[in-house]
């Protein structure tokens, strides 16, 4: 197993972890020289929120890092970062994004490759598949979430 698919592996009981307490299955870890620093799952219903997404969660969950970590660190998420969790990566210069997939959502992976930030699409089936099964069980719960922002980046 190589090591970008040993960490989405991880990404992917995060998201799992979020399945099983009712949320959106979206899971991200943290990995600073080769390791998990944090991890973290969609929480938006679970805790009625509007930003904690899996990638921000992960992101509050490592800390307060200093610009050395951030700049060491790769960020890997079960779905393609939205444009608040890409501008989360730009911000605190984390130079690489490692996504399971990006068939059933489209984020702004433009915006982080315009921003120098490497971009790796891994096309994981696993990820795909958990979210789908999710949208089918839950298309009014999904419905809902993505009119609250007008989503328009949805890949049917």
């Amino acid at each position: 197993m190589t090591q970008d698919n040993y960490f989405m592996t991880e990404a992917i009981k995060e998201a799992q972890k979020s399945l099983d307490q009712g949320g959106i299955p979206i899971g991200a870890v943290l990995v600073k020289d080769g390791e998990i620093i944090s991890r973290g799952h969609n929480r938006l219903i679970q805790n009625d929120s509007v930003i904690l997404h899996a990638e921000m969660d992960a992101i509050e969950n490592a800390g307060r890092l200093n610009y050395e970590d951030y700049i060491k660190c790769t960020l890997y998420t079960t779905l393609s970062p939205c444009p608040m969790c890409s501008g989360a990566v730009i911000l605190y210069n984390i130079p690489k994004v490692v996504i399971g997939e990006n068939t059933t959502l489209m984020g702004a992976e433009n915006l982080l490759e315009c921003n120098d930030v490497e971009v790796v699409v891994l096309n994981d089936i696993r990820c795909r598949d958990l979210f789908l099964k999710f949208k089918c069980d839950n298309c009014g719960i999904w419905d809902e979430e993505l009119a609250k922002v007008g989503n328009t980046t949805e890949v049917k």
